[in-house]
C-alpha cells in the first residue's frame, strides 16, 4: 500500500494519539494527556482520509449517535470530567468504528506472533463468541 506524505504523518499522529489516549488511562485519566491524544487522534485520523471524507464518515446518518457520543466525550475531557468522558467517548468509538473490529480481528490474526496468541483455542473461542457472524473467513 502506498501512502502520501501526508498520510504518513496522518498515521503516525493517529499512533501517537492513541499511545497519549493509553499512556494517560494508564496514569488514572490524567486530562491533559487525554486531551493531546484526542487532538493527535482526530488531526491523524483527518490527514489519513482527508478532510471531506472524515467529514462525511462522522455526518453518516446511521453514525449520528456514536458521532454525538464520541465528540461529546472529548469535550467532558476537555471540561475537565475525564473518567466521564472517555466512557461517553468509548461507546461512541464503538459505534463509530465497530464495523473495522472484524477486519482488524482478522488482519491480527494473520500477523506472526500476534496470530499466533488470537488464534489459541480460548482466546479464539472468546473472539468468536463476542463477534458472532462478523468476522471474515
Amino acid at each position: 500500500m502506498w501512502l502520501t506524505d501526508t498520510q504518513k504523518i496522518g498515521v503516525g499522529l493517529t499512533a501517537f494519539g492513541v499511545l497519549f489516549m493509553l499512556i494517560g488511562v494508564m496514569l488514572f485519566f490524567d486530562g491533559g494527556l487525554l486531551a493531546i491524544g484526542n487532538i493527535l487522534f482526530l488531526g491523524g485520523l483527518t490527514l489519513v482520509i482527508g478532510l471531506q471524507k472524515t467529514f462525511f464518515f462522522f455526518a453518516r446518518p446511521e453514525k449520528l449517535r456514536g458521532t454525538a457520543c464520541f465528540l461529546g466525550g472529548i469535550l467532558l475531557v476537555f471540561l475537565r470530567w475525564p473518567v466521564i468522558g472517555m466512557a461517553v467517548e468509548l461507546f461512541g468509538f464503538v459505534n463509530l468504528f465497530g464495523d473495522f473490529f472484524p477486519v482488524v480481528i482478522g488482519f491480527l490474526r494473520k500477523m506472526p506472533v500476534i496470530g499466533t496468541v488470537l488464534n489459541t483455542p480460548g482466546i479464539s473461542h472468546a473472539i468468536d463468541k463476542v463477534m458472532g457472524s462478523r468476522l471474515p473467513v
